[in-house]
């Protein structure tokens, strides 16, 4: 895995007036028929609703968009669809993310964003890059790498909020050192016909942070084989000693892909006991049934481990519903 970049400039220049709120349909019958066209137009707190259909090739909002929302028109996440196929091998990582969000306090809703490049690369569906975002009745799908939460180098650390949404893939398909707080959604593990059928999160979590990413009120199910997913594995971003990835996986129903032993993975010569990975109040058959590598949270402990918890940072920000 490689350590993506952060790009901060602005990669497009807006135009000087704009309603506040922008349709785009493909036919023709919106205002714009490209998503990055109603991007390229907006100013702080647009609404770009898409009218369905598939729109192909990435979507980037420049950190210079802050405060916009992307969101479908019908309130059924597979009527849109943002699809790309690039992987990582030949684009760069942040090249070959279908949807490429550098800015802050965006929210994207009721669609869906996919890379269906498969498997032998990094091929991203949803690169975050920038502070408070929300992304409500998302579907993210992909194979290696589907959602990256990334914030740059050093302890600066940005969060994400993912509702009521479905995320799929095989391979560290939820991963960065970002605080994202996944909930109440359905997280797919793809079947790859092996023993071994891939790691769900990869945290690189900065050693000074006290949250990365927590899976909460969620159900993680196959089709993969009986006991042949890890919950996670410990990533160190480009070896860096100081990636202490932190994951809590919580009061979530586990399928019986999850293994017993090893639900926890090392990863390039770091041992995942480097790292801060537990759960807390799982159910189903792919919960804990008390094998020494599945750490248990204390209720206590957890108290400090709640959604709010992870997202407030200093400024407070509360997208949680209870």
């Amino acid at each position: 895995m490689i350590a993506p970049l952060l790009l901060v400039a602005s990669l497009f220049v807006a135009p000087t007036s704009l309603a506040a709120t922008i349709t785009v349909a493909a036919d023709g019958s919106g205002n714009y028929t490209t998503i990055q066209a109603a991007i390229s137009a907006a100013t702080t707190g647009t609404i770009i609703t898409v009218k369905p259909g598939t729109y192909q090739g990435q979507v980037q909002i420049p950190a210079s968009k802050s405060g916009i929302t992307i969101q479908g028109s019908t309130g059924t996440s597979g009527d849109i669809v943002i699809t790309g196929n690039k992987p990582q091998s030949t684009a760069g990582t942040a090249g070959s993310a279908t949807v490429y969000n550098l800015a802050a306090n965006t929210t994207i809703k009721g669609l869906t964003m996919q890379n269906t490049y498969g498997e032998g690369s990094q091929a991203l569906a949803l690169y975050a890059a920038g502070d408070r975002q929300t992304y409500r009745n998302v579907q993210m799908k992909g194979y290696q790498d589907t959602f990256l939460s990334w914030g740059g180098t050093g302890s600066s650390q940005i969060r994400q909020y993912v509702y009521k949404s479905y995320i799929e893939g095989a391979v560290d398909f939820i991963y960065g050192n970002g605080a994202v707080v996944i909930d109440s959604t359905t997280i797919k593990s793809l079947d790859r016909g092996s023993s071994n059928n891939g790691y769900i999160t990869a945290a690189a979590t900065n050693a000074s942070n006290a949250y990365g990413i927590l899976i909460t009120r969620s159900t993680l199910q196959g089709p993969s084989a009986a006991q042949t997913v890890a919950l996670g594995r410990c990533w160190h971003a480009g070896g860096a000693a100081d990636a202490i990835g932190q994951v809590l996986v919580r009061e979530s129903t586990l399928g019986g892909h999850i293994r017993q032993a090893g639900a926890w993975q090392d990863m390039s010569g770091f041992s995942w006991k480097t790292c801060r990975f537990n759960e807390y109040a799982n159910t189903g058959s792919g919960a804990s049934t008390g094998t020494s590598d599945r750490p248990q949270m204390s209720a206590s402990t957890a108290a400090n481990y709640t959604s709010q918890k992870y997202l407030a940072g200093s400024d407070g920000w509360n997208p949680v519903v209870s």
